[in-house]
């Protein structure tokens, strides 16, 4: 979605907000709007985090993928019209996926710091990268990831790290890989990216029961939606809508490289955000990730 897709972009004799949005992006580097992009997500996934104190993590969900849906439904509104069932199928499926990317991640979040989360959660796109490379240097990055999980391995009584939250991050990415996989196929069937919108209103239909039965009247006050819609912007909305302008000037290679600097920032925002400090062995397992992810997109390109 370009800003000019937007409403309000500028007609005849005006600048609206649209075009005034594609001007602003224009003027900034598309590695600048990557990292921007990058920026937003873990800040959105920071200021998520302290919501756990008057939430519990399914029920955050639910608020960042309402107040998400909501927006991008203003924004880009699906169409349906003309669709076969078996294109609702794989937008349902699509959805699903977020969906539950999102649920596992945010309990994962709940327990473990931010930037182990993130580098556990990467597993997943890196699994993609690799397996569309199919060179024998991938051995290696796979060798590399999987020691940086070791690292992250809570084998000590004294770990602060538990199997728990280490299983929902891996789950979370498995996720990611199915939403990477599905999104081309949802880009062929749905027009413009009303595939999207419709994945985040699956995700929030299926994030709903759990919610509204953990959240319950609480998902009602003024400040938490409001920090919720803060987190659904920061974290859906507008790295979105970064992301596709950044990938309509630069190489998807040079993209998938920038963006394997994710478990990074996670782990700076982390501790900017939250105060998490990390030991020194975690910063070696989230460099371990790092390299690999970046070797991977790298070969695969």
């Amino acid at each position: 979605m370009t800003a000019d897709a937007l409403p309000g972009a500028a007609g005849p004799g005006r600048r609206g907000p649209g075009a005034l949005l594609r001007t602003a992006s224009d003027a900034i580097p598309p590695s600048g709007l990557v990292l921007l992009a990058i920026l937003s997500v873990q800040t959105g996934a920071g200021f998520a985090k302290e919501l756990f104190a008057h939430l519990p993590p399914s029920a955050v969900v639910l608020l960042r993928i309402g107040m998400g849906a909501l927006v991008l439904s203003l924004v880009a509104r699906p169409r349906l019209r003309g669709l076969r069932r078996a294109d609702l199928g794989v937008g349902v499926a699509f959805g699903a996926a977020l969906g539950l990317m999102n649920m596992s991640f945010y309990e994962a979040l709940a327990r473990l710091p931010m930037g182990i989360a993130v580098a556990i959660e990467f597993l997943g796109p890196l699994g993609v990268a690799v397996a569309a490379s199919r060179r024998r240097l991938d051995l290696l990055w796979v060798v590399l990831a999987a020691s940086g999980i070791a690292l992250l391995a809570p084998w000590g009584e004294a770990s602060r790290l538990d199997w728990v939250g280490i299983g929902f991050a891996l789950v979370a990415g498995a996720c990611w890989a199915a939403y990477i996989l599905l999104s081309a196929a949802v880009g062929r069937r749905f027009p413009g990216t009303g595939g999207v919108s419709f994945a985040m209103l699956v995700a929030c239909l299926l994030a709903a029961p759990v919610g509204v039965a953990t959240g319950g009247a609480d998902l009602l006050r003024p400040e938490l939606l409001l920090i919720g819609l803060g987190v659904g912007l920061l974290s859906s909305v507008i790295p979105y809508t970064l992301e596709l302008e950044a990938l309509r000037r630069m190489p998807k290679r040079v993209f998938g490289i920038l963006m394997s600097l994710e478990p990074a920032a996670a782990a700076l925002i982390g501790l900017l955000v939250l105060g998490e400090v990390l030991h020194a062995r975690e910063w070696a397992a989230i460099g371990c990730v790092v390299v690999a992810s970046v070797g991977a997109t790298r070969d695969a390109g």
